[in-house]
């Protein structure tokens, strides 16, 4: 009798252990081996089409990790710094201050905070001089800078590698360890997806029920596109080049040539004072303006276009608009009408996504 019962026991245990060999079987792949989901920018239907990025494809996940480390403070040196430090959404993505001191360093910056938006279609490269190719390469630039958030990618990897999410997650998104590398394609995964498109101009544009312009805020748009689209052209408001708007006669080569703009990059006498347009989406946000940030309002910037173009050699033609005299004449009905228009640019949805802000506020 006790050896049927161990008999029975044993092929109780043989079919128990089938059963759950059987179940690990049909368990998928993609559960065991868990895959990114592969994912397509939503592109506005008024905007050109995005290009894709075909060395770091967008995946739901690579997104989500970029958005957690773009909030991160342990992306800088002393742990009290993140992207979004200098980059708040609530002001599309800038600071809010003309050149910031909240570096490590806590010496002043020489360029202002760009705003961060519609950048999957920035292709003449990025900084204010374009300095850097791509979203990935630029953001080794503030990581690393002794005077933004002077981080020791060595250092980074090894206290990312102490989180197990960030293990996990990097693991899942680019098949192995955590780099540096993929740091900084997963910061711009999640920067590409930040695409500002639904103000009240892009309703209007795209004909959507009941949106509409009035009548100076329409106004303020024929004049944007008579006096201003040479160089703020496209739905994306900038035709992603460099110009030289008068700011300046002339051209320091202090601090490395910072102050000489593209000429800094290219070493092309044509580019001494040219800097890259920014969009006017969003504009009423980003104050203040210019590369150093130097104008505290749009009431300024008008000031500078319409009485204050400095000339020099590579001071665009395009801005000879008085009679052949650098400036752009402007009524302050004309003035008052732009104003208005530029604030159908601004973009409320966009500065409260959720989407898009910090995952651990």
């Amino acid at each position: 009798m006790t050896g049927k019962i161990a008999y029975l026991r044993i092929t109780v245990c043989i079919l128990l252990l089938t059963a759950v060999s059987s179940c690990k079987k049909d368990v998928p792949l993609e559960e065991l081996n868990p895959v990114p989901h592969a994912v397509k920018l939503e592109v506005p239907d008024n905007f050109p089409a995005a290009e894709k990025d075909l060395d770091n494809p967008l995946t739901a996940e690579g997104i989500e990790l970029g958005r957690l480390l773009f909030y991160d403070v342990r992306l800088s040196g002393n742990n009290r710094i993140s992207c979004a430090s200098c980059h708040r959404q609530d002001l599309a993505f800038t600071d809010g201050v003309a050149l910031s001191t909240i570096g490590i360093s806590g010496k002043m910056l020489d360029r202002h905070a760009p705003a961060l938006f519609n950048l999957a279609w920035a292709k003449t490269g990025l900084f204010w001089d374009g300095g850097s190719k791509n979203l990935e390469s630029q953001a080794f630039g503030p990581l690393t800078s002794a005077d933004e958030m002077h981080q020791d990618l060595l250092v980074l990897e090894a206290e990312l590698k102490h989180i197990p999410d960030y293990v996990t997650r990097f693991k899942q998104v680019f098949n192995e360890d955590i780099k540096s590398a993929n740091v900084v394609k997963a910061l711009a995964q999640f920067q590409r997806t930040l695409i500002s498109g639904t103000s009240r101009y892009d309703k209007y544009k795209r004909t959507e029920v009941g949106a509409s312009l009035t009548a100076i805020e329409l106004q303020g748009m024929n004049l944007v596109n008579s006096k201003c689209k040479a160089c703020h052209s496209g739905e994306l408001f900038t035709d992603d080049g460099y110009h030289n708007n008068g700011i300046d006669a002339s051209f320091s080569d202090e601090h490395e040539g910072i102050f000489q703009g593209r000429f800094r990059v290219s070493f092309n006498p044509n580019d001494i004072g040219k800097f890259k347009t920014p969009s006017l989406r969003n504009v009423l946000l980003t104050a203040p303006y210019m590369h150093d940030g130097r104008f505290k309002t749009i009431d300024e910037v008008l000031d500078h276009y319409q009485f204050g173009i400095q000339i020099s050699s590579t001071t665009d033609q395009l801005l000879y608009q008085h009679l052949g005299q650098g400036g752009i004449p402007l009524s302050q009905t004309e003035r008052k009408a732009i104003i208005a228009f530029l604030g159908a640019l601004t973009d409320h949805e966009f500065i409260t996504n959720k989407k898009i802000n910090n995952p651990n506020p």
